[in-house]
């Protein structure tokens, strides 16, 4: 039985691997933590050059303004680096979206810069996973699709963006704006496991900061005149943990505050974050933030502001998106590489494609693993595996009947 059309089997062939290993370590050799602007401007300009061996236009979009909550309870504006979007016959009536991102979580100030061979197939570096491989199998798997006849019959958009590990925040309504009318998206966030397994749904993301103010007193002279922000703040963190249930994860994460030890503190900051299974819960857990924060208030006899919500709500799998990771599935299997999902408790830039209502597969990536940490890793032969089961998937998206 034959497993590959004619049309198939000169794709695969297509598939150019030789360039994949040396694009992410050069890319990875740039630190683009979120926060280093010269670092993601250098990394755009050199990925711009990299997509522009394709057709259509590359262009540099400007984040969208986004403020943040200081630990002094001020509300400032934080700056991002520019989203490199490619847009590819923008006029076909079906259209796909793919994604990925050029930031890392190791700031120019870490450690873990440097790359290091941990055997003759798997490399330890900045990034290499989590995903500068990523973006080197989209580029190779779309040079592939070029060359097949079904491309010239459908359009794409892809989109790397500069702040996905601190919730793409500046780059959402680009994700919207650019998910509109899809047929599918394909992200390329590292696979779940080191064999390859893909995330299926996600829970969802909210981070908050509360800005507590109260009034300062002497610690010895006149404390009860004081209304202490400090305990005010501990009382909505416990309030917070009590609200932790299955399906919801409450995590009080930080206080920012005090003063010295013989001044009643009148300002403290609490940020936490939620991951809400399902969109109930995040209706349900905002409703209960409100009720606390009114209870803690009154207690305390001190004021709350709320900065923050839902900035990626939960990715639950609809029947287009199941058709996709069928189609996903099928073509792994048929390319000797079987693969798997699992639920996530994690989030990405998938969780705002889904919200979108388009079905999307978001761990398209490399195999690889310890991501976030200074033992990520790349497993090197993934990056041609998983440009050609990329190649593979837009090809019979672009063939076969609408999901």
């Amino acid at each position: 039985m034959q497993r590959f059309s004619p049309s198939e089997t000169a794709l695969l062939a297509a598939v150019d691997a030789a360039p994949m290993l040396g694009q992410v370590q050069t890319w990875s050799a740039v630190n683009t933590g979120t926060a280093n602007l010269a670092g993601l401007a250098e990394q755009a300009a050199v990925l711009a050059d990299a997509f522009a061996a394709l057709p259509g236009t590359v262009t540099l979009e400007d984040p969208a303004p986004i403020s943040a909550i200081t630990p002094d309870g001020a509300e400032a504006a934080v700056e991002y680096g520019k989203h490199l979007v490619l847009r590819v016959r923008p006029e076909a009536e079906r259209r796909f979206l793919l994604t990925g991102h050029m930031d890392t979580v190791f700031p120019a100030s870490h450690p873990f810069q440097d790359q290091v061979w941990l055997d003759e197939q798997t490399l330890n570096g900045p990034g290499v996973a989590d995903m500068k491989g990523g973006i080197a199998v989209i580029v190779a798997a779309l040079k592939a699709f070029e060359t097949c006849a079904a491309a010239a019959s459908v359009g794409y958009d892809v989109m790397i963006n500069s702040d996905e590990e601190t919730g793409s925040l500046s780059s959402a309504p680009l994700i919207a704006q650019l998910a509109q009318g899809k047929a599918a998206a394909l992200t390329y966030e590292p696979s779940a496991l080191p064999d390859g397994t893909l995330a299926g749904a996600r829970a969802g993301s909210g981070n908050w900061s509360l800005t507590v103010r109260g009034k300062s007193a002497h610690a010895g002279r006149n404390p009860d005149d004081g209304r202490n922000a400090l305990v005010a703040a501990a009382a909505l963190a416990l309030g917070l943990k009590a609200l932790h249930r299955d399906g919801l994860s409450v995590n009080p994460a930080r206080i920012d505050g005090g003063s010295a030890n013989n001044v009643v503190p009148d300002l403290a900051v609490l940020r936490f974050n939620i991951r809400p299974r399902e969109e109930a819960a995040a209706g349900e857990f905002l409703a209960a933030l409100k009720m606390l924060i009114a209870r803690v208030e009154a207690e305390h006899e001190v004021s709350i502001h709320m900065h923050g919500g839902i900035s990626r709500p939960p990715k639950v799998l609809d029947t287009r998106a199941e058709k996709l990771f069928g189609i996903v599935e099928e073509c792994s299997a048929l390319l000797g590489q079987p693969i798997s999902r699992v639920a996530s408790g994690g989030v990405c830039d998938g969780n705002n494609i889904a919200a979108c209502g388009v079905p999307v597969v978001d761990t398209m990536g490399v195999r690889g693993g310890a991501i976030h940490s200074q033992d990520e890793f790349l497993i090197v032969p993934s990056l041609e595996e998983r440009a050609k089961l990329s190649a593979l998937v837009l090809h019979r998206l672009a063939t076969g009947a609408p999901l």
